[in-house]
C-alpha cells in the first residue's frame, strides 16, 4: 500500500515506519522536520505545519493515512479537508482519554466521550481527552465509514520519550531500596507501541474502520508483576518498599508523572487502567510477552547513541528524583 504518516519520526511513529517497511508499504512522512530529522534518509518526507500550509500534500494520493500527531481539533480539521479527497481510509491514533468517566472499570467503546465547548491550540491535562474526541469527530465527519479511530492505553516500549515506563525499568536496574506505590497487586494497563502499529497496519490493510480501545494485555497484569519482570530482566538486586497512597498523597507525590503508573485509588480514576478490549482482541489484538517489552526498552535505554536522549527525557518527564525518593523511605521507615 501507499501509505502517509503524519509523524513517523518519534516512538510510535517510528514504530509504524518499521512495521511498515517490513511489510514492503510504500511510505511518505509529513511533519515539520525537527524531531529526529536524520531517520530514514531512503523515504519521502514532506515538510509543513499541521497548524498552517498544507499545501505541500496537495495534488497526491494515498490509500491511506496514519496520523500519530493530531492533538488540537482545528489542526486535525485542517488535514482531513486536505486529504478527504485523496486518501481511502484514515486512522487516528486517538486515546482512552476520550472517555468521559473513569470511575468505573471496564467501559467499553459505547461508554460516553469527553466534551468541551473551549477550544485553543494549547493542549493540557484538562483538555487532552476532550481535544481526542473532538478530533475524532473531525476525522469522522471528513471520513464517514472510512475512519479507524484507535484509543490507544498507555503506550510503552523503546523510543518511549514520556519516560513514565522507563522510569521503572531504569530504576529498578539501578538496584538498592524501591519505592513502589500501593498495593503490589494493582491493575495495570499498556501496550507495547510495535504491537499497536502491527494491528492498526492488519486494519489498514484489511480496510476496517471504528472505534476501538487498544490497551493490553490479554491477561491480569498487577504493579507487582511489571516490576518483578523489571529485576529479572535487568538482573537487579532491587529491593521493593510497598508505601501506602495515603503516604503519598500526604506527601504531595505527583501520580502519574512524578510517580509513573501510578493514581491514587478512590478518586473517580479507577478504570483509567481497567478499559475492555475485548472488541479488538476480536479484531486480531495480540501482545508480545512483557519480558521482551522491558529488555528491549532497557537494551534502547543502553543504547550508546541513545543514552543522553532517553536520560534527558526521563529526568525532565516522569519520575522521582533521586534525593526526593530517599527522603520519602527514611520518612515512611521512621513512622
Amino acid at each position: 500500500m501507499n501509505l502517509l504518516i503524519l509523524g513517523g519520526t518519534v516512538f510510535l511513529g517510528r514504530a509504524f515506519v518499521e512495521a511498515a517497511q517490513k511489510r514492503g508499504h510504500t511510505l511518505t512522512l509529513f511533519n515539520r522536520g525537527k524531531s529526529n530529522a536524520e531517520l530514514y534518509p531512503h523515504i519521502e518526507k514532506l515538510y509543513g505545519e499541521r497548524g498552517g500550509d498544507l499545501s505541500v500534500l496537495a495534488g497526491r494520493r494515498w490509500d491511506a493515512v496514519i496520523d500519530t500527531s493530531g492533538y488540537i481539533p482545528r489542526q486535525v480539521r485542517a488535514s482531513t479537508e486536505r486529504l478527504k479527497e485523496s486518501v481511502e481510509q484514515y486512522t487516528f491514533i486517538s486515546s482512552i482519554s476520550v472517555y468521559k468517566d473513569f470511575s468505573t472499570p471496564g467501559y467499553d467503546e459505547s461508554a460516553p466521550l469527553a466534551s468541551t465547548d473551549q477550544e485553543t491550540d494549547e493542549v493540557t491535562g484538562d483538555n487532552y481527552g476532550a481535544y481526542k474526541a473532538l478530533s475524532e469527530q473531525a476525522v469522522e465527519n471528513a471520513f464517514p465509514g472510512r475512519a479507524l479511530h484507535v484509543r490507544a492505553g498507555l503506550i510503552v516500549g523503546p523510543h518511549d520519550y514520556s519516560g513514565r515506563f522507563p522510569y521503572w525499568v531504569k530504576r529498578i536496574a539501578q538496584g538498592g531500596e524501591v519505592l513502589a506505590p500501593g498495593r503490589s497487586e494493582r491493575q495495570l494497563q499498556f501496550i507495547d507501541a510495535r504491537d499497536l502499529a502491527g494491528w492498526c497496519l492488519d486494519m489498514i490493510e484489511a480496510h476496517k474502520s471504528g472505534a476501538f480501545n487498544t490497551t493490553g494485555p490479554n491477561y491480569p497484569l498487577t504493579m507487582g508483576q511489571l516490576l518483578e519482570t523489571c529485576k529479572t530482566e535487568t538482573g537487579s538486586d532491587a529491593q521493593l518498599t510497598w508505601v501506602s497512597e495515603k503516604f503519598l498523597t500526604d506527601a504531595e507525590v505527583n501520580p502519574w508523572l512524578e510517580m509513573p503508573l501510578w493514581l491514587p485509588e478512590g478518586i473517580g480514576e479507577d478504570g483509567f487502567l481497567a478499559a475492555n478490549f475485548e472488541k479488538a482482541l476480536a479484531a486480531g489484538l495480540h501482545f508480545r510477552p512483557l519480558s521482551e517489552t522491558v529488555r528491549d526498552t532497557w537494551q534502547w535505554l543502553n543504547a550508546p547513541d541513545e543514552t543522553q536522549l532517553a536520560g534527558r527525557a526521563l529526568e525532565l518527564k516522569a519520575g522521582l528524583a533521586a534525593d526526593k525518593e530517599a527522603a520519602l523511605l527514611a520518612k515512611w521507615h521512621g513512622q
